[in-house]
């Protein structure tokens, strides 16, 4: 990639929202702060927006870099982020909030409310009808591991054609038996099934309702509100020829995040107070305000280790590449885990094992530690190779966590 040597914007390295506490440390910040810098200028990644919390008291946020670094246009605090695959959490806790209410249960299967889903060809069915709600969490449908939900980027959008084309999708691995992450088609199919289960006439709205009103996230949104279109943060991806995406695969979503758009896989625009604003709920077992938006006792299972040593195909795949040790896949319900070993993963080997969070292609991350109350948001303009966003990540949960005392 191009070197950049310009001097890296700052919109804001504190505040009056940031405060200091005897066990943070705060010269581990500044290391931080200044190792994000040094990366922007390298031009590793554009800009990013990091806040980091320890029980609820936010100790650093601040804005680094350019929001469009061809157009020499500085980040701000209030960026609208197209957060890629961190939308992932949004439909994740919705379905859970259907389990607390009765609506849905793990061992609901998709065909139990989108029977279309097994499809009309008898040689196309199999074990399609065994898939359930617990394998889409989880990631172990055995469906496949593409970010193509079933048809071209022009229908992205359009959540009934995505179902539609999916009851033409073949299930690869009998469920259950093998974790392979699943970048579109598994929350395709848990947002309908969430639909359904409410009976509501659109995802979208449904989703402002269950998380982002009783969040009081405002900014955050499926789909692209004309009112935030001149703060949302261009998708520049910065990829290899021949890597598992490419940059059109990230780019085209500049067009297809429209304000109608309802992709519960990729499809969420937010910022990073917003995102914070959530991760400090699951950080509480739910609780926001006073009131319980997710049950205790439902984040607390999603929270625990479901997929034992079982690794994740794909991000294997990735890990051979580079030479690294092979990485658990380290599942909840829904939620990343940190667990425990020296493999390279987001949340980085010194984070606790309980460690939990969700990440978008190249670009964005929260995780909550809670043996250490810490709760990390990063989002990024610019979108690196997938291998190269673990190394990053890693790096800078480890200088994080490194913070606490």
């Amino acid at each position: 990639m191009t070197q950049h040597t310009a001097t890296v914007p700052v919109a804001r390295d504190a505040g009056p929202d940031v405060v200091s506490r005897a066990d943070i440390d705060r010269a581990a910040l500044d290391r931080l702060v200044a190792e994000i810098r040094n990366d922007i200028a390298a031009g590793t990644y554009d800009g990013a927006h990091l806040i980091l919390a320890r029980g609820g008291d936010v100790v650093v946020d601040t804005v680094l870099g350019w929001h469009e670094r061809a157009a020499d246009r500085a980040l701000r605090p209030d960026a609208v982020f197209r957060v890629l695959s961190l939308t992932k959490a949004f439909t994740n806790a919705m379905a859970l909030r259907a389990i607390g209410e009765g609506r849905l249960a793990l061992s609901t299967r998709v065909v139990d409310l989108i029977p279309e889903f097994l499809g009309t060809d008898p040689f196309r069915t199999l074990r399609k009808d065994r898939i359930s709600l617990v394998h889409l969490l989880t990631h172990r449908s055995g469906m496949p591991p593409t970010p193509n939900p079933g048809l071209g980027p022009d229908r992205f959008g359009v959540l009934a054609d995505v179902v539609r084309a999916l009851s033409t999708v073949d299930v690869l691995f009998e469920p259950g038996t093998n974790l392979n992450y699943a970048p579109a088609i598994n929350h395709a199919l848990m947002g309908e099934m969430v639909r359904r289960a409410y009976g509501a006439a659109s995802f979208r709205d449904l989703a402002r309702e269950l998380i982002f009103d009783p969040l009081g996230m405002d900014e955050t949104s499926f789909g692209l509100p004309a009112a935030l279109r001149d703060r949302a943060v261009p998708l520049k991806a910065y990829l290899p020829e021949g890597g598992f995406l490419q940059p059109d695969d990230i780019e085209c979503l500049n067009d297809r995040i429209t304000e109608d758009a309802e992709m519960p896989w990729v499809g969420s625009v937010s910022t990073a107070r917003d995102v914070l604003t959530f991760a400090e709920m699951i950080r509480r077992r739910g609780l926001h305000d006073g009131r319980w938006v997710l049950a205790p006792a439902i984040v607390e299972q999603a929270t625990t280790l479901q997929t034992g040593d079982m690794p994740n195909d794909l991000y294997a795949q990735m890990a051979a590449a580079r030479g690294w040790e092979t990485p658990r896949g380290n599942f909840g319900l829904g939620f990343s885990l940190s667990g425990t070993g020296t493999a390279p993963t987001f949340f980085g080997p010194f984070t606790s094992p309980r460690t939990h969070g969700n990440y978008g292609a190249g670009s964005s991350l929260f995780w909550v530690d809670p043996e250490r109350d810490l709760t990390f948001v990063f989002l990024s303009a610019g979108v690196m190779e997938e291998s190269e966003n673990v190394a990053r990540f890693q790096k800078l949960s480890t200088m994080a966590v490194a913070a606490a005392l």
